[in-house]
């Protein structure tokens, strides 16, 4: 029914992959998004900034007439929810944990932004489901992780599941202690990710370091849990060998990782030093 990519739309360099079941992924700048294309609406997970969310909203209607029922943010970072201004006027209701609707209006309060905000008129605690065509979706949260509002969204018939950056795959995550991110209970999340999700499920991440790498399965979930550990036990046992963090901020290698690539080692360290050294 709907092709199944678009790519350099407009001059502007961007990658739209179909995954399966009406349901793809969009990959530019920032967070990934999804889209699912339906008969009967649009719904989209996240929007980066926005001028890809123009350069989305006009690929999908290369492909839809259908109006955009539902944008859902996976949580409040600006290269996730940024572009939500983009969609003012056009989608119908925009979705988040209620913790993301808290995060965002305080990031732009605190970045006096707020006029080019679009916010979720749509919350919810523990979990979210709505129908949309032949698929339905579902939002899930499962505690504080990268930070205290990540939700997850399941396209339950297609078994499609965005995790948001729940996973960085391959690269060091942003850990935003700020905004109430917990390693340690991160680490608990992705168990309830493995738990909750079967083995057939695509899983989109949030970022990786190529287009290709934003999906993926369990194995790559496994791949970061394990680089969470032993991010923790490391600073653990060099803080308790009396190391300062200056001293660990050295280290430019997690030992027994070796699939974690790019810049950032160094906010992986100083957010596990804060939580176990700090207790924050």
């Amino acid at each position: 029914m709907f092709g199944k990519w678009l790519a350099y739309f407009t001059g502007r360099s961007f990658t739209m992959r179909l995954l399966r079941n009406g349901v793809g992924v969009f990959t530019e700048k920032g967070g990934t998004i999804a889209y699912l294309l339906t008969d009967a609406g649009i719904a989209v997970v996240d929007a980066q900034f926005p001028e890809q969310a123009q350069q989305l909203i006009a690929a999908l209607r290369q492909q839809s007439d259908q109006p955009f029922k539902w944008l859902i943010n996976t949580h409040h970072h600006g290269d996730h929810t940024a572009g939500n201004i983009s969609f003012r006027g056009i989608v119908e209701h925009v979705v988040a944990h209620e913790n993301s609707l808290k995060n965002q209006k305080a990031a732009a309060e605190k970045n006096n932004n707020e006029d080019k905000q679009l916010y979720p008129d749509t919350t919810f605690k523990t979990d979210w489901r709505q129908p949309i065509g032949a698929e339905m979706l579902r939002a899930y949260y499962f505690g504080p992780a990268h930070t205290d509002g990540d939700c997850i969204i399941h396209f339950e018939r297609a078994n499609i599941v965005h995790l948001g950056d729940l996973i960085f795959n391959r690269r060091y995550p942003y850990i935003d202690k700020s905004a109430g991110a917990n390693i340690a209970n991160w680490i608990r999340v992705l168990d309830t990710v493995l738990e909750t999700f079967d083995e057939a499920a695509i899983f989109i991440f949030g970022h990786a370091p190529e287009p290709a790498q934003r999906t993926g399965s369990k194995a790559d979930i496994r791949v970061f849990q394990d680089y969470l550990s032993k991010l923790l036990l490391f600073v653990s046992a060099a803080i308790k060998s009396g190391k300062t963090l200056e001293e660990i901020l050295k280290t430019t290698a997690i030992p027994g990782v070796t699939e974690m690539e790019g810049e950032g080692i160094e906010r992986s360290l100083i957010a596990a030093y804060e939580e176990i050294a700090i207790g924050q």
